[in-house]
């Protein structure tokens, strides 16, 4: 499908687990190679599926006066060939950065940006912006927003005489309500919403992963009564499960198969095409006293490697590409797929995204938006989803199963204050 690659940012945004195969492998625009010791800059990005995007990085870099820019289009696993570019003299000067960017900021693998960010930095979601800080510096620049949603059927809900679920205890009576003997109430994924809920729902409980103090941000028994609530979605028997295709394709919702469907604003498009105005948009919603909607947003960053002979010329380029060139960064948005800008000013003038479900989702993810926080591991995302099946699917004691969790979790913050 179009644009999955993309949203693969959104495992370190809301959880995303993508399966999805490749498209085909790509290579540099020019056939010089790409080492920092090579003539000009390398800029590596990761293997995009939406069609146009390689041209468009390729043209971006051409329009770029001050240096030859090198484009290298990487397939296959993007995050651990980078990890092994980085730690020699052929790896790029400018690249994507998504998931391992504590490893390689606490490694000395990356330069800081503050200086290139700062005269834009309020500009910029800071959903997306803080899991690119550490230490008060900026080592990343957010390129643009993937984010998720729940898409409703006006006419199915409305046939049911039930109203777009305000807080996690409507979801599940709503999810029972419109649940048929030809469809299903709700759709979080074939496996339940285990690959894609991820923290969704924590924060949507007034919890988080890590709390602003550096501390674990759901040890607290408002977590195992959220996802409590979750499990009842499965054992209510509300959700589709099985369906042809998984929660980034909105073929189930278009097709009837279900009233609700978690997905992405990648998806918006396609409904709208075939559904006109037979939809909303909704953010996660709340649960309990404390709780706020939710809503999971991620962005690839680019970053200078430090291992760069040229730092200097680097920090100059992807200053000039993602904070000075907006109109790259709209098109790169906008023109190929359909994402948010990471600059909020950007996402304002957006003709595409200022009606309707798009202008509600721009809303959502402005205030709204969370992303996983930079001290979040991918050892603690494999405990936490571990645990969160077995709460889903198995019936497992929520309470039980995040005690471990938060253990791990505490463990690898330790860990992180070592380095």
């Amino acid at each position: 499908m179009a644009g999955i690659e993309r949203r693969r940012v959104l495992a370190a945004g809301g959880g995303a687990a993508l399966t999805a195969a490749l498209a085909t492998a790509c290579g540099s625009n020019t056939g010089r190679g790409g080492g920092s010791s090579g003539a000009g800059l390398s800029q590596w990005y990761h293997q995009y599926g939406e069609p146009g995007t390689e041209r468009a990085v390729k043209r971006y870099a051409a329009a770029y006066q001050k240096a030859h820019v090198s484009v290298q289009w990487r397939p296959g696993d993007y995050d651990r060939q980078t990890a092994a570019a980085l730690l020699t003299d052929s790896g790029p000067d400018v690249f994507e950065v998504n998931g391992p960017l504590l490893d390689q900021i606490q490694g000395g693998q990356v330069v800081d940006l503050t200086a290139e960010v700062e005269p834009v930095k309020d500009d910029f979601n800071q959903a997306v912006l803080a899991p690119k800080i550490w230490q008060g510096k900026v080592w990343g620049i957010p390129q643009v927003i993937d984010m998720q949603m729940l898409y409703y059927r006006k006419s199915a809900l409305k046939a049911a005489g039930v109203e777009p679920p305000k807080s996690v205890d409507e979801l599940v009576d709503a999810a029972g309500k419109l649940t048929t003997k030809k469809s299903k109430g709700l759709f979080l994924g074939n496996d339940g919403g285990v690959g894609v809920l991820s923290g969704t729902p924590l924060f949507a409980a007034g919890l988080s992963l890590i709390g602003e103090d550096g501390k674990v941000g759901f040890d607290d028994p408002a977590a195992a009564r959220v996802l409590g609530k979750i499990r009842q979605l499965y054992a209510d028997k509300s959700l589709l499960l099985g369906a042809p295709t998984d929660w980034s394709d909105p073929s189930a919702f278009i097709q009837g198969l279900t009233a609700m469907q978690w997905s992405g604003l990648w998806a918006l498009p396609q409904i709208k095409k075939a559904l006109g105005d037979d939809f909303g948009v909704l953010p996660f919603p709340k649960d309990g006293s404390g709780g706020k909607p939710s809503v999971p947003v991620g962005a690839y960053g680019s970053a200078v490697s430090a291992r760069s002979k040229k730092k200097a010329e680097a920090k100059a380029f992807a200053k000039w590409l993602w904070v000075e060139r907006t109109d790259f960064q709209q098109d790169f948005a906008l023109s190929y797929g359909f994402h948010i800008p990471a600059r909020i000013s950007l996402a304002k003038k957006a003709k595409q995204l200022q009606e309707g479900a798009a202008a509600d989702a721009v809303r959502f993810a402005t205030e709204h938006g969370h992303a996983e926080p930079l001290l979040w591991t991918s050892a603690d995302r494999t405990a936490y989803q571990d645990a969160l099946s077995r709460i889903i699917k198995d019936g497992a004691n929520p309470e039980s199963e995040l005690k471990g969790v938060v253990r791990k979790v505490n463990a690898e913050l330790q860990r992180a204050k070592r380095k």
